[in-house]
Formats: C-alpha cells, sequence, structure tokens
C-alpha cells in the first residue's frame, strides 16, 4: 500500500537483501553495465595476527543498507550536493571473488579475474576487503589499465618484500604494487607507531619516490599542503586500510593502531583528491567485525566509501 510519499517500495534499510547500498546484484559478470561495480575479496590467509577480515565485505554491505533511505541520492546540506541519485550513478554489486581457502596464488588469481571483469565492462571497481593482500590482485588487474598513482591510507607501509618466505601478504601490497610497471608511484598517509615493515622497507619506498606521511604530519601539514604532495592530473587508486583510523572509531580490525586519523581528516584529502586527478579504482580493507560488537568499523567503512563515490561522481558530473 502506497502512501504517496514516494515512488517505489519504502524499502527500508533493515528489510530486503544486504547489498551494497542495496544496488542491484549483477552474477553474470559478461553483463556488468554501470558506472561502480562493488566486489567483495573475503581473504584474510594474509594476516600476521589476528585474521576474521574475511567476513569484511558482509559487514561493510550489511551497514551499507544503513544509507540506502529513498530513491533521490543522498542530500548533504553542507556541500548543498545530491550525492549518488539512483538515476544519474548506476552501481552494481558483483558479489565476491572464489576464495580457495589455504590456497594464497588461486585466490588471487581469482580476484585479478574479478576486477579485470569490472574494468572491461568499463566500470570502477570498488573492492570490499578482505586483509590488505587483496590488493594485489587489485593493482596487477589494472596492468593493461595504466598508468596509476596509488593514494594509501594505513597505519603500516605495507613494504616488506619478503618474510620467510612469505611475498604475498598483508606486510607487502605495496612493495608488490612498487614493482609494477604501470605503478607510477605511491602517497602514504596514516603510517605510525612501530610498524610491520623495517627501516630498510622505508628506505626502498623512499628510494622509488614514496611519499610517506605520519597522521601528526598530515595534522601539522594542513589538508592543502598534503594534497599538493600529490601529483596532479594523473589516474588514482586508492586503498583505504581501515585501521588508518583511530582504533576508538575503528576497532573491528586485525592490527590496531591508536594515534590515528578520525573521519573528517581523511575525508576532507579524498575530497580534496577527486579535484586534482580522476579516481579510477578504490579498496577498502582490513574490517575485522568480529572484534566490534558494536559494528561501528562496518559503517565506517560504507560511510567512507559511499562519500568518496559522492564526491567522485559529483565532480564528474
Amino acid at each position: 500500500m502506497s502512501h504517496g510519499y514516494e515512488k517505489g517500495r519504502l524499502d527500508l534499510p533493515f528489510v530486503g537483501h544486504c547489498s551494497f547500498g542495496k544496488r542491484p546484484i549483477v552474477t553474470d559478470w559478461s553483463k556488468i553495465d554501470a558506472d561502480v561495480a562493488v566486489l567483495g575479496i573475503p581473504y584474510d590467509m594474509g594476516t600476521q595476527y589476528r585474521a576474521g577480515a574475511r567476513f569484511g565485505p558482509r559487514a561493510i554491505r550489511e551497514a551499507s543498507t544503513l544509507f540506502s533511505f529513498g530513491h533521490g541520492g543522498a542530500y548533504d546540506h553542507e556541500d548543498d550536493e545530491v550525492y549518488l541519485p539512483l538515476d544519474k550513478v548506476r552501481i552494481v554489486d558483483v558479489g565476491d571473488a572464489d576464495i580457495v581457502h589455504t590456497d594464497t596464488r588461486t585466490s588471487h588469481d581469482n580476484a585479478e579475474a574479478a576486477v579485470r571483469a569490472i574494468l572491461a565492462a568499463g566500470a570502477m571497481p570498488v573492492v570490499l576487503g578482505g586483509d590488505h593482500a587483496v590488493n594485489i590482485p587489485c593493482i596487477r588487474a589494472f596492468s593493461d589499465h595504466g598508468p596509476i598513482h596509488i593514494v594509501q591510507i594505513d597505519a603500516h607501509l605495507d613494504f616488506v618484500d619478503v618474510r620467510h618466505g612469505v611475498t604475498e601478504g598483508h606486510g607487502n601490497p605495496m612493495r608488490r604494487a612498487a614493482e609494477q610497471s604501470h605503478v607510477t608511484g605511491l602517497t602514504q598517509l596514516g603510517i605510525r607507531n612501530v610498524s610491520s615493515t623495517a627501516r630498510e622497507g622505508y628506505e626502498d619506498a623512499r628510494q622509488r619516490g614514496s611519499t610517506i606521511l605520519s597522521v601528526r604530519q598530515v595534522r601539522a601539514m594542513g589538508k592543502e599542503a598534503v594534497l599538493a604532495r600529490i601529483p596532479d592530473g594523473v589516474r588514482y587508486y586508492v586503498t583505504i586500510d581501515i585501521d588508518g583510523f583511530d582504533p576508538s572509531i575503528a576497532p573491528g580490525t586485525g592490527t590496531p593502531s591508536h594515534g590515528g586519523f578520525l573521519y573528517y581528516e581523511v575525508m576532507e584529502i579524498l575530497k580534496g583528491l577527486v579535484t586534482k586527478g580522476e579516481v579510477v579504482g578504490i579498496d577498502c580493507v582490513e574490517v575485522a567485525p568480529a572484534y566490534d560488537p558494536s559494528g561501528i568499523t562496518g559503517f565506517l567503512a560504507a560511510q567512507v566509501l559511499l562519500n568518496f563515490l559522492g564526491y567522485i561522481f559529483a565532480t564528474r558530473k
């Protein structure tokens, strides 16, 4: 029964299926026809400490339903902007890459194939991790869609080359990315405290041209100075490790690190980034919902992604 307030079903957040933002589901990857394709990579075998990020995609999807009220997009009074209107920004949820437990190579290959299918369809991939190792196949998938500059929000540098024979765990992705010919550089923001990457990893990253800034350095410099350190007019791939945020607002993660970013510190940088060049891919990783009974970590991830997508497509129009 309709009361005439809106067209279509009311479809409240707690009703129906938990696709990302309650957007349409496309399981045939040869038939993706959208601006954005959201893909889960529920892989957490790269973790060195607490596992559980394999449940990140489900947690982020469920949290994202909170932000799916109405049919006309989301109005932000501060920006006087309607973000992600349904009739103008086509977002689909393409489900998850197929993960084979304990088999890193097959899992990464399946994840890479999934991202390649999204890119072949002309959509922008938005990947829900999974631990940060899922970034490795994501960046490989861009080998025919470069060049890209990586902007990383993270507590950890993730620039380990090899440790105990492991080259594709969650401490390795930025090192593996830097080795790819289609990756032109890295901006690594939020890096702090005792890190999993040794001194030589930092030296290697800087020699390869990486910009590394801690949370305190970002705060001292200010948003504009930070943005000025990022190249203009290039294509950006943005990788967001949820532990880049302070664990007071993102406790649901395997390797929390105090002294992290607050919400608007990150969002203002992302909002400025979209005016400098083109964002062509995003991943959000390391949400491990079992460590957060309140669920606020999933809500944070969903809100960051939806608002970031809003900024991107508002700029494109």
